[in-house]
């Protein structure tokens, strides 16, 4: 039986393989997008508490980790945060500018999803769900044996993303598929994803659950001054999540819990004008009681400020700036927002995200070693890959 041909077949329905098929289906290719999941989207659905952080105003190439830090700046410069921006402004829909920069939907991610859908109608791109890939073909045309039955096509987009949230079908299909080709695949680890902490530490620590504090976090190769946030399994909030992209196993991570100004210097300010007030009462003006309460309990003895020996305040300062930890892991793919590392961007085009080594084969998305901080900057490099490949498609 004849495989069904057509221009572009487009193996991923997220973000990114969505966005390429509206932008290729848009230059009058016809275009065909196939998953292995029962809805479209999950990961938008799901992003920004349900209502997507779908860019940042200030996204640059700045904000990304990969091997090559230089590969994402020309698509990021041809399509920028305000490009999409104009995109969700022409479709009606609702945002707000929540922290700086960041970008979320007022009503539902679902506007996203909806828009991605109508732009893929728009261009007459045709999708597929609940579908599997048996097999690949890399002679041209490349020839796929799925369960649709055989297909084919000139060009083939692998938008298939990391191993993030196994529980929305997340796999590391594109990996895989990259490494039968013989393309390198850089190690993978969970980013975006909180800390963990060894069991007696975490039982130590099992009162504070749920306190929000502004902080800075420290890896070896990274600083982070944003909110962390204590949790019945470790540590979480921003500045983590931040840190956790660059952290690996067994490092050392610091955590200064008051980065406004030097503990000791407004410590000495404090005990001048009252010096009868306790070390407890003095934290608790600076941080939540229930952390004032902990810090004294577990590491400086409660006692009045002009009682604090030397002893004392280095105690103090050892212990808060910074507050040095050594995590046990992370809470790993379930959770992690983003897959860090991936497939080789050298076997790439920048400008394009074509496969040198095979004409008409393009890689687009989380899928490759590109990982964007936290705020939006993934779903910008979902964008931007994505229209990069879907112009050079129809050019």
């Amino acid at each position: 039986m004849a495989a069904t041909h057509t221009d572009v077949i487009i193996i991923g329905a997220g973000a990114a393989g969505l966005m390429c098929a509206a932008e290729a289906g848009a230059g009058g290719a016809r275009v065909l997008v196939l998953d292995h999941a029962n809805k479209v989207g999950k990961k938008i659905l799901m992003s920004g508490g349900g209502r997507c952080n779908f860019t940042h105003l200030h996204s640059g190439p700045e904000n990304f980790i990969g091997h090559n830090p230089h590969f994402c700046k020309s698509a990021l410069s041809r399509y920028t945060p305000y490009d999409f921006l104009d995109l969700v402004e022409r479709h009606g829909i609702a945002y707000e500018e929540k922290t700086p920069g960041q970008l979320f939907c007022q009503n539902s991610a679902k506007d996203i999803v909806q828009m991605l859908l109508a732009e893929c109608r728009s261009g007459g791109a045709q999708i597929r769900l609940r579908t599997e890939i048996e097999a690949i073909d890399w002679q041209k045309p490349f020839h796929l044996k799925t369960s649709l039955g055989k297909l084919s096509c000139d060009t083939l987009v692998i938008a298939t993303g990391g191993y993030s949230v196994p529980s929305m079908g997340a796999s590391g299909f594109g990996y895989e598929l990259a490494r039968r080709l013989g393309i390198n695949v850089h190690t993978t680890r969970p980013g975006l994803v909180p800390f963990t902490l060894p069991p007696k530490l975490l039982a130590s620590l099992a009162t504070l659950s749920g306190i929000s504090l502004a902080a800075s976090v420290r890896t070896a190769d990274a600083f982070f001054q944003e909110n962390i946030l204590f949790t019945h399994r470790g540590l979480s909030g921003p500045g983590v999540l931040q840190a956790s992209s660059y952290w690996h196993e067994d490092e050392a991570v610091a955590i200064d819990l008051w980065p406004q100004a030097d503990l000791l210097t407004q410590l000495a300010t404090q005990r001048e004008q009252r010096p009868r007030m306790s070390l407890k009462n003095f934290l608790a003006t600076l941080w939540p009681r229930r952390l004032a309460e902990h810090w004294c309990t577990h590491y400086v003895h409660d006692k009045p400020l002009n009682q604090l020996t030397v002893e004392d305040l280095k105690q103090l300062q050892n212990h808060c700036q910074p507050w040095t930890i050594k995590p046990a892991g992370t809470e790993g793919y379930r959770t992690a927002e983003v897959t860090v590392g991936g497939v080789d961007t050298d076997a790439f085009s920048s400008k394009t995200l074509a496969c040198k080594q095979l004409p008409g084969l393009y890689f687009i998305g989380e899928v490759l070693d590109v990982t964007g901080h936290l705020g939006g900057h993934n779903f910008q490099w979902a964008w931007a890959s994505a229209v990069a490949a879907g112009q050079a498609i129809t050019a």
